[in-house]
Protein backbone atom coordinates (compact mmCIF):
# COMPACT_ATOMS: atom_id res chain seq x y z
CA UNK A 1 0.00 0.00 0.00
CA UNK A 2 0.82 3.50 -1.05
CA UNK A 3 0.29 6.31 1.66
CA UNK A 4 -1.57 6.38 5.30
CA UNK A 5 -5.21 7.27 4.24
CA UNK A 6 -5.27 5.20 1.56
CA UNK A 7 -8.67 3.53 0.65
CA UNK A 8 -8.65 -0.50 0.33
CA UNK A 9 -11.37 -1.79 -2.31
CA UNK A 10 -11.83 -5.32 -2.83
CA UNK A 11 -13.20 -6.95 -6.12
CA UNK A 12 -14.12 -9.95 -7.41
CA UNK A 13 -16.46 -13.04 -6.50
CA UNK A 14 -18.16 -13.13 -2.98
CA UNK A 15 -16.74 -14.48 0.17
CA UNK A 16 -17.73 -18.32 1.27
CA UNK A 17 -16.78 -20.96 3.54
CA UNK A 18 -15.43 -22.86 0.58
CA UNK A 19 -11.46 -22.37 1.28
CA UNK A 20 -11.17 -22.07 5.13
CA UNK A 21 -8.59 -23.98 6.39
CA UNK A 22 -7.32 -24.38 2.29
CA UNK A 23 -3.68 -23.75 3.11
CA UNK A 24 -3.44 -25.71 6.88
CA UNK A 25 -5.34 -28.63 5.39
CA UNK A 26 -2.53 -28.25 2.51
CA UNK A 27 0.23 -28.75 5.09
CA UNK A 28 -1.07 -32.12 7.21
CA UNK A 29 -1.03 -34.80 6.19
CA UNK A 30 -3.26 -37.06 5.29
CA UNK A 31 -5.72 -39.45 6.43
CA UNK A 32 -9.02 -41.99 6.31
CA UNK A 33 -11.52 -38.79 7.77
CA UNK A 34 -9.60 -36.39 5.33
CA UNK A 35 -12.29 -36.61 2.33
CA UNK A 36 -15.12 -36.25 4.67
CA UNK A 37 -13.99 -33.57 7.12
CA UNK A 38 -11.61 -31.26 4.55
CA UNK A 39 -14.06 -30.91 1.88
CA UNK A 40 -14.68 -26.97 2.66
CA UNK A 41 -10.86 -26.35 2.28
CA UNK A 42 -10.99 -26.35 -1.28
CA UNK A 43 -11.99 -23.52 -3.08
CA UNK A 44 -14.68 -23.41 -6.06
CA UNK A 45 -13.15 -21.62 -8.86
CA UNK A 46 -15.52 -19.12 -10.82
CA UNK A 47 -13.95 -18.75 -14.17
CA UNK A 48 -16.51 -16.48 -15.52
CA UNK A 49 -15.56 -13.84 -12.75
CA UNK A 50 -11.71 -14.16 -13.24
CA UNK A 51 -11.85 -12.78 -16.66
CA UNK A 52 -13.21 -9.39 -16.26
CA UNK A 53 -11.62 -9.18 -13.10
CA UNK A 54 -8.14 -9.39 -14.96
CA UNK A 55 -8.93 -7.02 -17.54
CA UNK A 56 -10.45 -4.51 -14.61
CA UNK A 57 -7.41 -5.07 -12.21
CA UNK A 58 -4.84 -4.17 -15.79
CA UNK A 59 -6.61 -1.45 -16.93
CA UNK A 60 -7.09 0.80 -13.55
CA UNK A 61 -3.49 -0.66 -12.90
CA UNK A 62 -2.85 0.84 -16.82
CA UNK A 63 -4.19 4.35 -15.70
CA UNK A 64 -2.39 5.03 -12.54
CA UNK A 65 -5.02 4.55 -10.39
CA UNK A 66 -3.37 2.34 -7.81
CA UNK A 67 -0.98 2.90 -4.94
CA UNK A 68 -1.03 -1.38 -4.20
CA UNK A 69 -2.33 -4.27 -5.50
CA UNK A 70 -2.43 -8.03 -4.45
CA UNK A 71 -4.50 -11.24 -4.46
CA UNK A 72 -6.46 -12.98 -2.49
CA UNK A 73 -4.25 -16.30 -1.84
CA UNK A 74 -3.46 -18.35 0.96
CA UNK A 75 -4.88 -17.39 4.56
CA UNK A 76 -7.24 -14.94 2.20
CA UNK A 77 -8.26 -11.90 3.58
CA UNK A 78 -6.04 -12.03 7.14
CA UNK A 79 -2.91 -12.30 4.53
CA UNK A 80 -3.90 -9.74 2.10
CA UNK A 81 -5.22 -7.07 3.91
CA UNK A 82 -2.06 -7.73 6.86
CA UNK A 83 0.92 -7.98 3.89
CA UNK A 84 -0.20 -4.63 1.92
CA UNK A 85 -0.18 -2.52 4.90
CA UNK A 86 3.05 -4.31 6.58
CA UNK A 87 5.03 -4.25 2.84
CA UNK A 88 4.04 0.12 3.15
CA UNK A 89 5.40 0.39 6.67
CA UNK A 90 1.67 1.07 7.30
CA UNK A 91 -1.29 -0.66 9.66
CA UNK A 92 -5.04 -1.12 8.30
CA UNK A 93 -8.52 -1.27 9.05
CA UNK A 94 -10.78 -3.91 7.82
CA UNK A 95 -14.29 -3.60 8.08
CA UNK A 96 -15.99 -7.23 7.55
CA UNK A 97 -19.08 -6.48 7.39
CA UNK A 98 -18.83 -4.57 4.34
CA UNK A 99 -17.49 -8.29 2.51
CA UNK A 100 -20.22 -9.37 0.41
CA UNK A 101 -20.78 -12.89 1.14
CA UNK A 102 -22.04 -16.13 -0.44
CA UNK A 103 -24.04 -17.43 2.62
CA UNK A 104 -25.48 -16.41 5.54
CA UNK A 105 -24.11 -16.72 8.89
CA UNK A 106 -20.77 -16.70 8.37
CA UNK A 107 -18.68 -15.74 11.84
CA UNK A 108 -16.33 -13.16 11.78
CA UNK A 109 -13.13 -15.26 11.82
CA UNK A 110 -14.70 -17.28 8.79
CA UNK A 111 -14.94 -14.09 6.62
CA UNK A 112 -11.22 -13.45 7.73
CA UNK A 113 -10.01 -16.79 6.88
CA UNK A 114 -11.80 -17.78 3.79
CA UNK A 115 -9.71 -18.75 0.80
CA UNK A 116 -12.54 -18.02 -1.98
CA UNK A 117 -11.36 -18.04 -5.24
CA UNK A 118 -11.10 -14.61 -7.80
CA UNK A 119 -10.46 -12.25 -5.36
CA UNK A 120 -8.38 -8.91 -5.52
CA UNK A 121 -7.53 -6.14 -3.25
CA UNK A 122 -6.53 -2.66 -3.86
CA UNK A 123 -5.37 0.31 -2.59
CA UNK A 124 -6.19 3.89 -4.03
CA UNK A 125 -5.94 7.46 -2.91
CA UNK A 126 -9.43 8.61 -1.40
CA UNK A 127 -9.86 10.99 -4.75
CA UNK A 128 -9.67 8.06 -7.19
CA UNK A 129 -12.17 5.51 -5.30
CA UNK A 130 -14.83 7.14 -7.71
CA UNK A 131 -12.75 6.41 -10.85
CA UNK A 132 -12.36 2.79 -9.80
CA UNK A 133 -14.91 1.95 -8.88
CA UNK A 134 -16.65 3.23 -12.18
CA UNK A 135 -13.80 1.07 -14.23
CA UNK A 136 -15.56 -2.41 -12.29
CA UNK A 137 -18.29 -1.62 -12.93
CA UNK A 138 -18.31 -0.70 -16.74
CA UNK A 139 -16.67 -4.38 -16.36
CA UNK A 140 -19.84 -5.73 -14.33
CA UNK A 141 -17.32 -7.09 -11.40
CA UNK A 142 -18.54 -6.37 -8.24
CA UNK A 143 -16.43 -4.10 -6.29
CA UNK A 144 -16.70 -1.71 -3.07
CA UNK A 145 -14.83 -0.42 0.03
CA UNK A 146 -13.29 -2.55 2.68
CA UNK A 147 -10.95 -0.31 4.58
CA UNK A 148 -8.20 1.92 5.08
CA UNK A 149 -4.68 2.32 5.40
CA UNK A 150 -3.36 4.01 8.65
CA UNK A 151 0.02 4.89 10.18
CA UNK A 152 -0.48 2.46 13.52
CA UNK A 153 1.68 -0.68 11.87
CA UNK A 154 -1.33 -3.10 13.68
CA UNK A 155 -4.14 -4.67 11.66
CA UNK A 156 -7.64 -4.05 12.70
CA UNK A 157 -10.39 -6.00 12.12
CA UNK A 158 -14.29 -4.35 13.05
CA UNK A 159 -17.30 -6.68 12.42
CA UNK A 160 -21.31 -4.52 13.57
CA UNK A 161 -19.17 -2.06 15.22
CA UNK A 162 -17.05 -4.13 17.36
CA UNK A 163 -13.34 -4.28 16.40
CA UNK A 164 -12.76 -8.20 17.12
CA UNK A 165 -9.16 -7.90 16.09
CA UNK A 166 -6.50 -5.57 17.04
CA UNK A 167 -2.67 -7.14 16.48
CA UNK A 168 0.71 -5.95 15.85
CA UNK A 169 1.95 -6.10 12.42
CA UNK A 170 5.83 -7.31 13.46
CA UNK A 171 4.22 -10.15 15.45
CA UNK A 172 2.12 -11.25 12.46
CA UNK A 173 4.51 -11.30 9.79
CA UNK A 174 7.68 -11.05 10.61
CA UNK A 175 8.08 -14.83 10.49
CA UNK A 176 10.07 -17.03 12.06
CA UNK A 177 12.96 -19.01 10.47
CA UNK A 178 12.88 -22.46 11.28
CA UNK A 179 16.21 -24.63 12.13
CA UNK A 180 14.68 -27.91 11.96
CA UNK A 181 16.87 -31.07 11.76
CA UNK A 182 17.29 -33.27 8.30
CA UNK A 183 19.25 -36.32 7.22
CA UNK A 184 20.67 -36.93 4.10
CA UNK A 185 19.62 -40.30 3.06
CA UNK A 186 22.82 -42.50 1.21
CA UNK A 187 21.37 -44.47 -1.27
CA UNK A 188 23.07 -47.48 -3.03
CA UNK A 189 23.73 -46.81 -6.81
CA UNK A 190 25.13 -50.48 -7.52
CA UNK A 191 24.34 -52.13 -11.13
CA UNK A 192 22.69 -55.30 -10.96
CA UNK A 193 24.35 -57.83 -13.08
CA UNK A 194 21.78 -59.86 -14.93
CA UNK A 195 21.58 -61.99 -18.47
CA UNK A 196 19.87 -59.58 -21.56
CA UNK A 197 16.63 -61.13 -21.78
CA UNK A 198 14.44 -61.00 -25.43
CA UNK A 199 14.32 -57.49 -26.65
CA UNK A 200 12.11 -58.20 -29.23
CA UNK A 201 9.67 -58.97 -26.16
CA UNK A 202 10.73 -56.13 -23.79
CA UNK A 203 10.43 -53.78 -26.37
CA UNK A 204 6.45 -53.78 -26.61
CA UNK A 205 6.46 -54.30 -22.79
CA UNK A 206 8.08 -50.63 -22.44
CA UNK A 207 6.37 -49.20 -24.86
CA UNK A 208 2.86 -50.76 -23.22
CA UNK A 209 3.72 -49.09 -19.89
CA UNK A 210 1.31 -46.28 -18.49
CA UNK A 211 4.32 -43.99 -17.75
CA UNK A 212 5.49 -44.73 -21.82
CA UNK A 213 2.58 -45.00 -23.68
CA UNK A 214 0.46 -42.56 -25.63
CA UNK A 215 -1.18 -40.09 -23.49
CA UNK A 216 -3.55 -38.21 -26.65
CA UNK A 217 -7.06 -38.99 -24.26
CA UNK A 218 -5.61 -36.48 -21.79
CA UNK A 219 -4.00 -34.35 -23.94
CA UNK A 220 -7.15 -33.77 -26.10
CA UNK A 221 -9.08 -32.48 -23.13
CA UNK A 222 -7.26 -29.42 -22.72
CA UNK A 223 -8.08 -26.57 -25.49
CA UNK A 224 -5.02 -25.98 -26.62
CA UNK A 225 -5.61 -23.78 -29.37
CA UNK A 226 -6.82 -20.49 -27.61
CA UNK A 227 -6.79 -17.35 -29.19
CA UNK A 228 -5.69 -18.95 -32.60
CA UNK A 229 -2.38 -18.88 -31.87
CA UNK A 230 -0.86 -22.35 -31.41
CA UNK A 231 2.04 -23.30 -34.05
CA UNK A 232 3.11 -26.74 -32.58
CA UNK A 233 0.80 -28.90 -30.79
CA UNK A 234 1.57 -31.26 -27.97
CA UNK A 235 0.43 -34.05 -30.49
CA UNK A 236 2.32 -33.52 -33.19
CA UNK A 237 2.68 -35.50 -37.03
CA UNK A 238 0.42 -36.54 -39.37
CA UNK A 239 -3.35 -36.63 -38.79
CA UNK A 240 -4.25 -40.17 -37.19
CA UNK A 241 -0.51 -41.07 -36.76
CA UNK A 242 0.33 -38.23 -34.15
CA UNK A 243 2.93 -38.42 -31.69
CA UNK A 244 4.19 -37.02 -28.45
CA UNK A 245 5.78 -33.82 -29.08
CA UNK A 246 8.88 -32.50 -26.40
CA UNK A 247 7.35 -28.98 -26.81
CA UNK A 248 4.07 -27.18 -27.84
CA UNK A 249 5.09 -23.36 -29.57
CA UNK A 250 2.39 -20.30 -29.37
CA UNK A 251 3.15 -17.31 -31.04
CA UNK A 252 1.15 -14.51 -28.81
CA UNK A 253 1.49 -10.84 -31.14
CA UNK A 254 0.21 -11.26 -34.21
CA UNK A 255 2.55 -8.63 -35.66
CA UNK A 256 5.41 -10.71 -34.99
CA UNK A 257 6.78 -14.15 -35.47
CA UNK A 258 8.70 -14.40 -32.27
CA UNK A 259 6.82 -17.50 -30.58
CA UNK A 260 7.07 -18.94 -27.35
CA UNK A 261 7.77 -22.94 -26.52
CA UNK A 262 6.38 -24.44 -23.24
CA UNK A 263 7.18 -27.79 -21.66
CA UNK A 264 7.03 -29.88 -18.31
CA UNK A 265 9.06 -32.28 -17.00
CA UNK A 266 9.67 -34.50 -14.34
CA UNK A 267 10.74 -38.26 -13.70
CA UNK A 268 9.55 -39.10 -10.02
CA UNK A 269 11.73 -42.30 -10.69
CA UNK A 270 14.85 -40.79 -10.44
CA UNK A 271 13.94 -38.14 -7.47
CA UNK A 272 12.91 -41.31 -5.49
CA UNK A 273 16.52 -43.25 -6.06
CA UNK A 274 18.44 -39.85 -6.11
CA UNK A 275 16.82 -36.69 -5.47
CA UNK A 276 19.94 -34.69 -6.10
CA UNK A 277 20.80 -36.20 -9.71
CA UNK A 278 16.47 -36.69 -10.29
CA UNK A 279 16.08 -32.78 -9.76
CA UNK A 280 19.03 -31.83 -11.94
CA UNK A 281 17.43 -34.43 -14.69
CA UNK A 282 14.37 -32.67 -14.41
CA UNK A 283 16.09 -29.50 -15.44
CA UNK A 284 18.23 -30.88 -18.11
CA UNK A 285 15.18 -32.26 -19.62
CA UNK A 286 13.06 -29.45 -19.94
CA UNK A 287 16.04 -27.54 -21.54
CA UNK A 288 16.28 -30.69 -24.20
CA UNK A 289 12.52 -30.37 -25.03
CA UNK A 290 13.31 -26.75 -25.35
CA UNK A 291 15.52 -27.20 -27.81
CA UNK A 292 13.95 -29.73 -29.70
CA UNK A 293 11.46 -27.28 -31.66
CA UNK A 294 14.42 -24.68 -31.99
CA UNK A 295 13.61 -22.31 -28.96
CA UNK A 296 16.42 -21.24 -26.46
CA UNK A 297 15.77 -22.05 -23.07
CA UNK A 298 14.69 -18.95 -21.11
CA UNK A 299 12.82 -19.62 -17.80
CA UNK A 300 11.57 -21.87 -15.19
CA UNK A 301 8.61 -22.37 -12.94
CA UNK A 302 8.62 -24.96 -10.34
CA UNK A 303 5.96 -27.12 -8.47
CA UNK A 304 8.15 -28.81 -6.06
CA UNK A 305 6.24 -32.05 -3.93
CA UNK A 306 7.29 -33.78 -0.82
CA UNK A 307 6.47 -35.90 2.36
CA UNK A 308 6.38 -34.15 5.83
CA UNK A 309 9.01 -31.83 6.38
CA UNK A 310 9.27 -32.49 10.14
CA UNK A 311 10.89 -35.94 9.03
CA UNK A 312 14.07 -35.48 8.86
CA UNK A 313 15.09 -37.71 5.96
CA UNK A 314 11.65 -35.72 3.80
CA UNK A 315 13.37 -32.52 4.86
CA UNK A 316 16.81 -34.08 3.69
CA UNK A 317 15.24 -35.26 0.22
CA UNK A 318 14.12 -31.58 -0.52
CA UNK A 319 17.71 -30.03 0.11
CA UNK A 320 18.95 -32.26 -2.06
CA UNK A 321 16.28 -31.76 -4.58
CA UNK A 322 17.16 -28.33 -4.19
CA UNK A 323 20.74 -28.27 -4.76
CA UNK A 324 20.19 -30.55 -7.58
CA UNK A 325 17.56 -27.76 -9.21
CA UNK A 326 20.56 -25.25 -8.46
CA UNK A 327 23.28 -27.35 -10.03
CA UNK A 328 21.93 -26.97 -13.82
CA UNK A 329 19.94 -24.26 -13.60
CA UNK A 330 22.61 -21.44 -12.32
CA UNK A 331 24.74 -23.20 -15.14
CA UNK A 332 22.77 -22.84 -17.81
CA UNK A 333 21.92 -19.01 -15.97
CA UNK A 334 18.19 -19.66 -16.85
CA UNK A 335 15.81 -18.26 -13.90
CA UNK A 336 13.15 -19.76 -11.84
CA UNK A 337 10.61 -17.24 -11.85
CA UNK A 338 8.11 -18.44 -10.27
CA UNK A 339 7.08 -21.50 -8.36
CA UNK A 340 5.23 -23.10 -5.47
CA UNK A 341 6.19 -26.18 -2.71
CA UNK A 342 3.70 -28.78 -1.54
CA UNK A 343 4.83 -30.25 1.44
CA UNK A 344 2.58 -32.88 3.86
CA UNK A 345 1.88 -34.80 0.68
CA UNK A 346 1.91 -38.28 2.58
CA UNK A 347 -0.92 -40.80 4.85
CA UNK A 348 0.30 -42.89 7.71
CA UNK A 349 1.53 -45.31 5.27
CA UNK A 350 3.94 -43.69 2.68
CA UNK A 351 5.06 -40.03 1.06
CA UNK A 352 4.90 -39.23 -2.43
CA UNK A 353 8.51 -39.38 -4.23
CA UNK A 354 10.09 -36.19 -4.29
CA UNK A 355 8.43 -34.58 -7.19
CA UNK A 356 9.66 -31.43 -8.57
CA UNK A 357 7.48 -31.06 -11.27
CA UNK A 358 9.12 -28.10 -14.12
CA UNK A 359 7.38 -25.70 -16.43
CA UNK A 360 9.95 -24.58 -19.00
CA UNK A 361 9.30 -21.25 -21.44
CA UNK A 362 12.15 -21.20 -24.15
CA UNK A 363 12.04 -17.96 -27.04
CA UNK A 364 11.60 -19.20 -30.44
CA UNK A 365 13.27 -16.60 -32.81
CA UNK A 366 11.01 -17.56 -35.61
CA UNK A 367 7.50 -19.80 -35.41
CA UNK A 368 8.64 -20.38 -39.09
CA UNK A 369 11.85 -22.81 -38.29
CA UNK A 370 10.19 -24.41 -35.44
CA UNK A 371 10.73 -28.09 -35.50
CA UNK A 372 8.94 -30.96 -35.12
CA UNK A 373 9.38 -34.89 -33.81
CA UNK A 374 7.84 -36.55 -36.79
CA UNK A 375 10.15 -38.42 -38.89
CA UNK A 376 9.47 -36.65 -42.30
CA UNK A 377 10.85 -38.60 -45.54
CA UNK A 378 12.10 -41.87 -46.50
CA UNK A 379 16.01 -41.66 -47.37
CA UNK A 380 17.02 -39.27 -44.65
CA UNK A 381 19.50 -39.70 -42.27
CA UNK A 382 19.13 -40.24 -38.46
CA UNK A 383 21.68 -39.63 -35.96
CA UNK A 384 22.04 -39.52 -32.00
CA UNK A 385 23.74 -36.43 -30.30
CA UNK A 386 25.28 -37.10 -27.12
CA UNK A 387 26.54 -40.07 -24.96
CA UNK A 388 25.10 -42.90 -23.88
CA UNK A 389 25.71 -44.44 -20.73
CA UNK A 390 24.90 -47.42 -18.29
CA UNK A 391 22.67 -45.40 -16.63
CA UNK A 392 19.78 -47.98 -15.61
CA UNK A 393 18.84 -46.72 -11.94
CA UNK A 394 14.65 -45.50 -12.06
CA UNK A 395 14.57 -46.92 -15.82
CA UNK A 396 11.56 -48.63 -17.44
CA UNK A 397 13.59 -51.25 -18.38
CA UNK A 398 14.46 -52.19 -14.78
CA UNK A 399 11.02 -51.54 -13.32
CA UNK A 400 9.91 -54.58 -16.34
CA UNK A 401 12.29 -56.61 -15.52
CA UNK A 402 11.59 -56.36 -11.49
CA UNK A 403 15.19 -55.02 -11.14
CA UNK A 404 16.25 -52.41 -8.55
CA UNK A 405 19.48 -50.39 -7.87
CA UNK A 406 21.37 -48.85 -10.65
CA UNK A 407 22.95 -45.58 -11.15
CA UNK A 408 20.55 -42.49 -11.66
CA UNK A 409 21.54 -40.84 -14.77
CA UNK A 410 23.83 -37.68 -14.31
CA UNK A 411 24.02 -34.62 -15.58
CA UNK A 412 27.23 -33.19 -17.57
CA UNK A 413 26.08 -29.42 -18.69
CA UNK A 414 29.15 -28.60 -20.43
CA UNK A 415 28.73 -31.09 -22.78
CA UNK A 416 24.96 -30.64 -22.59
CA UNK A 417 24.98 -27.03 -24.04
CA UNK A 418 27.83 -27.52 -26.47
CA UNK A 419 25.56 -29.59 -28.33
CA UNK A 420 22.40 -27.81 -27.44
CA UNK A 421 24.12 -24.51 -29.12
CA UNK A 422 25.58 -26.58 -31.95
CA UNK A 423 21.62 -27.81 -32.15
CA UNK A 424 20.52 -24.87 -32.41
CA UNK A 425 22.77 -23.13 -35.15
CA UNK A 426 21.93 -26.55 -37.21
CA UNK A 427 17.81 -26.05 -37.01
CA UNK A 428 18.85 -22.16 -37.70
CA UNK A 429 20.35 -23.37 -40.72
CA UNK A 430 17.14 -25.42 -41.89
CA UNK A 431 18.95 -28.37 -42.13
CA UNK A 432 17.16 -30.76 -39.52
CA UNK A 433 14.07 -32.05 -40.48
CA UNK A 434 12.90 -33.55 -37.02
CA UNK A 435 13.98 -34.01 -33.49
CA UNK A 436 13.55 -35.74 -30.50
CA UNK A 437 15.01 -35.81 -26.88
CA UNK A 438 16.00 -39.41 -25.15
CA UNK A 439 14.04 -39.73 -21.99
CA UNK A 440 12.10 -42.36 -20.91
CA UNK A 441 12.36 -45.52 -22.11
CA UNK A 442 15.92 -44.42 -24.11
CA UNK A 443 16.61 -45.14 -27.39
CA UNK A 444 13.74 -46.95 -29.16
CA UNK A 445 11.39 -45.25 -27.12
CA UNK A 446 12.66 -41.99 -29.16
CA UNK A 447 13.13 -43.95 -32.19
CA UNK A 448 9.51 -45.31 -31.81
CA UNK A 449 7.73 -41.96 -30.95
CA UNK A 450 9.79 -39.89 -34.32
CA UNK A 451 8.27 -43.01 -36.12
CA UNK A 452 4.67 -42.53 -35.27
CA UNK A 453 4.32 -39.29 -35.94
CA UNK A 454 5.71 -39.76 -39.82
CA UNK A 455 3.72 -42.91 -39.88
CA UNK A 456 7.22 -44.11 -41.56
CA UNK A 457 9.65 -47.08 -40.71
CA UNK A 458 13.34 -46.54 -39.46
CA UNK A 459 16.70 -48.77 -39.90
CA UNK A 460 18.70 -48.61 -37.04
CA UNK A 461 22.07 -49.79 -37.35
CA UNK A 462 23.95 -49.54 -33.29
CA UNK A 463 27.04 -50.91 -34.17
CA UNK A 464 29.10 -47.72 -34.26
CA UNK A 465 28.01 -46.32 -30.83
CA UNK A 466 30.49 -47.99 -28.58
CA UNK A 467 30.53 -50.65 -26.75
CA UNK A 468 27.81 -51.14 -24.11
CA UNK A 469 24.92 -53.62 -24.33
CA UNK A 470 22.55 -53.98 -26.34
CA UNK A 471 19.94 -53.74 -23.93
CA UNK A 472 21.88 -50.95 -22.21
CA UNK A 473 21.93 -48.69 -25.70
CA UNK A 474 18.15 -49.50 -26.40
CA UNK A 475 16.71 -48.28 -23.09
CA UNK A 476 19.16 -46.72 -21.09
CA UNK A 477 17.70 -42.92 -19.86
CA UNK A 478 21.25 -41.12 -19.83
CA UNK A 479 20.52 -37.33 -20.42
CA UNK A 480 21.94 -34.46 -22.80
CA UNK A 481 20.88 -36.77 -25.91
CA UNK A 482 18.60 -36.04 -29.17
CA UNK A 483 17.93 -38.07 -32.25
CA UNK A 484 17.83 -35.80 -35.39
CA UNK A 485 16.47 -36.31 -38.99
CA UNK A 486 18.86 -34.77 -41.64
CA UNK A 487 18.31 -35.09 -45.36
CA UNK A 488 21.06 -36.94 -47.23
CA UNK A 489 22.42 -33.63 -49.50
CA UNK A 490 22.65 -31.93 -46.02
CA UNK A 491 24.47 -34.75 -43.70
CA UNK A 492 27.91 -33.52 -44.87
CA UNK A 493 26.71 -29.76 -43.39
CA UNK A 494 25.06 -31.41 -40.17
CA UNK A 495 28.32 -33.19 -39.64
CA UNK A 496 30.26 -30.31 -39.63
CA UNK A 497 28.55 -28.37 -36.89
CA UNK A 498 27.03 -31.22 -34.88
CA UNK A 499 28.99 -34.26 -32.66
CA UNK A 500 26.93 -36.18 -33.75
CA UNK A 501 26.84 -40.23 -34.85
CA UNK A 502 24.70 -41.36 -37.73
CA UNK A 503 22.83 -44.36 -36.68
CA UNK A 504 19.93 -44.79 -39.35
CA UNK A 505 18.07 -44.58 -41.98
CA UNK A 506 14.21 -43.31 -42.36
CA UNK A 507 12.60 -46.04 -45.21
CA UNK A 508 9.11 -46.40 -46.58
CA UNK A 509 8.52 -49.81 -44.92
CA UNK A 510 6.21 -49.65 -41.78
CA UNK A 511 9.01 -50.76 -39.40
CA UNK A 512 11.71 -50.69 -37.13
CA UNK A 513 15.09 -52.58 -37.74
CA UNK A 514 17.58 -52.67 -35.48
CA UNK A 515 20.96 -54.29 -35.97
CA UNK A 516 24.02 -54.33 -33.15
CA UNK A 517 26.75 -56.12 -34.15
CA UNK A 518 25.12 -60.06 -34.25
CA UNK A 519 22.18 -58.50 -32.64
CA UNK A 520 19.15 -58.22 -35.74
CA UNK A 521 15.30 -57.12 -35.13
CA UNK A 522 12.78 -56.50 -37.09
CA UNK A 523 9.77 -55.03 -35.37
CA UNK A 524 5.78 -54.39 -36.83
CA UNK A 525 5.20 -50.41 -36.61
CA UNK A 526 1.49 -50.75 -36.38
CA UNK A 527 2.33 -53.76 -33.61
CA UNK A 528 4.42 -50.94 -31.72
CA UNK A 529 1.68 -48.20 -31.96
CA UNK A 530 -0.87 -50.61 -31.01
CA UNK A 531 1.00 -50.91 -27.27
CA UNK A 532 1.74 -46.98 -27.32
CA UNK A 533 -1.82 -46.31 -27.87
CA UNK A 534 -3.38 -49.30 -25.63
CA UNK A 535 -0.68 -48.48 -22.56
CA UNK A 536 -3.78 -46.48 -20.79
CA UNK A 537 -6.63 -48.42 -21.26
CA UNK A 538 -8.84 -45.85 -19.47
CA UNK A 539 -8.34 -43.94 -22.50
CA UNK A 540 -11.05 -45.52 -24.31
CA UNK A 541 -13.92 -44.87 -21.44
Amino acid sequence: AGNSGDILIMAGGKTGRDGIHGVTFASAELHEESEEKDIPAVQLGYAIMKEPLMHACLEVNEKNLLTGMKDFGGGGLSCVSSEMAFSGGFGATIYLDRIPLKEEGMAPWEIWVSESQERMMLSVRPENVNKVLEIFEFWDVPAQVVGEIDSTKRIKAVYKGKKVLDLDLEFLLKGVRYKRPYRIIKRKETEPEFRMPDLEEAIPRIINSPRIGSKEFVIRRYDHEVRASTIIKPMQGIINYQTHGDASVIKPLEDSNMGLAITSDVNPQFCKLNPYWGAASAVEEVIRNLVSVNSIPHSLADCLNFGNPEKPERLGDFIETSKGLHFVANFFRIPFVSGNVSFYNETNYCAVAPTPALLGIGIVKDVRKAVTVDLKDNGNSLYIVGETRREMGGSEYYRILGLRGGRVPRVYPEKTKQNMNSILKAMDKGIVKSCHDLSDGGLIIAISEMAFGGNIGVEVDLTDTGKLRTDFKLFSESNGRWLVEVEEKNSEEFEEIVDAVRIGTVKKEKNISIKDNKIMMNISLDELREKWNSAIESGAE
